[in-house]
């Protein structure tokens, strides 16, 4: 039972950090990180709570999804933090340019090829 318990936060946990670094893209890269990747990530986050609401009581179910929302917005909180104390602001942009262009181009190469 604790085995699926944990299988049931580590799905929440990773479902909601993926549609969590939706917002931290560019708006061209942002709609195509909403089009591939987020509407994946929303149905593994539905599926996820689903599947805590078929083995458990909904008492359980509530109390993983809230535990799961904190960690990754605590997660995001300290790491925005960390990053901005180490980095200039001209490397991170430089950084989320160089990781937005890769990433579109891993979409358009997956979705050509």
């Amino acid at each position: 039972m604790i085995i699926k318990y944990l299988t049931f936060l580590i799905g929440i946990i990773w479902s909601y950090s993926i549609i969590k670094t939706q917002s931290i893209f560019s708006k061209k890269a942002g709609l195509l990180f909403k089009i591939f990747i987020s509407k994946v990530s929303w149905f593994t986050f539905l599926a996820a709570i689903y599947f805590g609401y078929k083995n458990f009581q909904i008492k359980f179910v509530l109390i993983g999804l809230i535990i799961g929302l904190i960690i990754v917005n605590l997660g995001f909180y300290f790491l925005k933090k960390i990053i901005n104390q180490k980095f200039s602001e001209k490397q991170i942009l430089n950084f989320k340019r160089f990781f937005e262009y890769t990433l579109i181009f891993l979409i358009i190469y997956y979705v050509l090829f």
